[in-house]
């Protein structure tokens, strides 16, 4: 199989949405502290950028949750693979996605997370894929919706490759 990644989203189209996301959460959490909950691996690269612009005191914590293995589709099956280190009770919390397709992983996350008392449980995420939704979930930021393609780059990955890119691209598995 040969691999071809072609851009979907370039690095300037991201930093400016990724910029507008955080002028919206500044607004909405002024006078609030924030806890962002940045979901490992694939959303680190959008957390961090993210956090650069966010002017409203700020803590960050780690999950790694679970549900692709090295395949193209969801295994359905979720993991958690790390655990929050900061208990959230009380808390402003903003949970940090880079993807969300099926809304599987996203629910259970959210139900798990709500049964520890925060102020507030928020979603951001960087790319939504609305048509490909299974369960409910609800997104407060959303950077891009987008169709039902493989993406890599800025994070995301296909078999731990391809988090490096600084753009969205959409990965095309081609017969040699």
């Amino acid at each position: 199989m040969k691999e071809q990644v072609s851009v979907l989203i370039g690095e300037e189209e991201l930093t400016n949405r990724i910029k507008e996301l955080a002028d919206q959460i500044n607004r909405d959490y002024e006078g609030k502290k924030l806890h962002l909950v940045c979901i490992l691996k694939g959303s680190v690269f959008f957390t961090c950028e993210l956090a650069k612009y966010i002017k409203v005191p700020l803590v960050m914590d780690f999950m790694g949750v679970s549900s692709y293995g090295d395949g193209l589709k969801s295994s359905g099956y979720i993991t958690i693979e790390q655990d929050l280190t900061i208990d959230i009770k009380g808390r402003e919390v903003l949970v940090i996605e880079d993807i969300v397709d099926s809304g599987r992983t996203l629910s259970y996350l959210m139900h798990m997370l709500k049964k520890r008392e925060p102020a507030s449980l928020e979603v951001c995420t960087l790319l939504d894929k609305p048509s490909c939704r299974e369960t409910d979930v609800q997104i407060s930021y959303c950077g891009f919706d987008i169709e039902d393609h493989f993406i890599v780059g800025f994070g995301l990955d296909y078999a731990q490759r391809y988090r490096n890119l600084p753009y969205i691209g959409v990965l095309n598995l081609k017969e040699d």
